[in-house]
């Protein structure tokens, strides 16, 4: 009877065993596919930023006026450049960190195509015409990168807080990620006026 005993209670113990190995290696996939997505949006992030320097030069070099905005733009790219997110420490505070300087960009990039439209000479050139295209696609790019982003986070997060994988990721110090959220004010639509 003792050795029946013991031998469910071994087989038990494999069982979870095995069960734990499979539910790590797992997480383990999943972790490392968040970290290659995470670095999929920043490449398109940097991208975006590397277009910048030309499509300043452009613009510098075929309108002059308010100096202002195209020093915000470059201000912009720099603060944003500064902010990285290691790819092991994806919290909520850094994912927000990081969106809020790119959202700075974004921003100062949409008051500098506003004012070219009143240079038409300027929106008649190849190279701004190009440009404008280039970064156009960039920003599509950025955001199939963040949907990509945040499906991952979700597959993994969803993982880590199931039974009984919750148990191995607590073992083993996998915890829930944070995604991107909407910008600010993204709930209202914009206001057009002619």
């Amino acid at each position: 009877m003792k050795k029946i005993v013991l031998i469910v209670v071994g087989i038990i113990v494999v069982l979870i065993a095995f069960g734990s190995c499979s539910g790590y290696n797992n997480l383990v996939k999943l972790d490392e596919e968040v970290k290659t997505k995470w670095n999929q949006v920043e490449t398109q992030y940097q991208r975006r930023s590397d277009l910048i320097p030309n499509l300043v030069s452009t613009v510098k070099g075929a309108a002059k006026f308010e100096q202002t905005t195209l020093t915000q733009v470059i201000e912009a790219r720099s603060k944003a450049s500064q902010i990285t997110v290691d790819p092991n420490k994806l919290t909520a505070e850094n994912i927000e960190k990081f969106q809020s300087a790119q959202g700075e960009i974004s921003q100062a990039l949409g008051r500098l195509m506003v004012l070219t439209e009143n240079y038409p000479q300027l929106r008649a050139t190849d190279q701004f015409r190009d440009l404008s295209v280039q970064l156009e696609g960039t920003e599509n790019r950025i955001a199939v990168a963040r949907k990509d982003f945040n499906e991952s986070v979700q597959t993994f997060n969803t993982k880590v807080r199931s039974f009984p994988n919750n148990i191995t990721a607590g073992m083993f110090g996998f915890s829930v990620k944070a995604g991107f959220k909407a910008d600010a004010g993204a709930q209202n639509a914009p206001k057009v006026q002619f």
